[in-house]
């Protein structure tokens, strides 16, 4: 009579190929976590892409250089100056809190989805263009939202 051969894996090879996904997990998960926040933040400064445009065309129109000033330097004067439709604002999401345009500054307050980040835009206008600096606030990094 022959003896069946025994089939399968030995308890080290299946030990060995646990420890290995566990490696490349405890590598993966956080590198997936910090990309899932920098879409979330690349949606959140979409949203103030109107406002931006808006900025823009207030300061070419009024001839402003440098830093906006008034009628370009908050929501209620863009509206009032017919650049925004009334009564606008930014919208919170899952993943922004709050967003504002007051002193001439965007600030994107973003909630714990975002890593509770607060990120300003500010304006700086020349003969030509409109430039933005973008900067991140409140211990954020640039693997958190993108942005340095």
């Amino acid at each position: 009579m022959m003896k069946k051969a025994q089939q399968g894996f030995t308890l080290i090879e299946l030990m060995i190929v646990v420890a290995i996904i566990g490696i490349l997990a405890a590598i993966a998960i956080p590198q997936y976590q910090d990309y899932v926040t920098r879409s979330r933040w690349s949606d959140n400064l979409q949203r103030v892409a109107q406002i931006k445009t808006s900025v823009g065309e207030c300061m070419q129109v009024n001839a402003q250089n440098g830093a906006p000033a008034a009628p370009c330097d908050s929501l209620a004067n863009l509206s009032t100056g017919g650049f925004l439709p009334a009564g606008y604002a930014v919208v919170a999401t899952p993943a922004l809190a709050s967003g504002a345009y007051a002193g001439g500054v965007i600030t994107l307050t973003g909630t714990a989805a975002a890593n509770s980040c607060v990120v300003t835009l500010t304006p700086n206008a020349n003969a030509n263009t409109v430039t933005w600096a973008v900067a991140n606030g409140g211990g954020c990094t640039r693997s958190q939202t993108g942005i340095n």
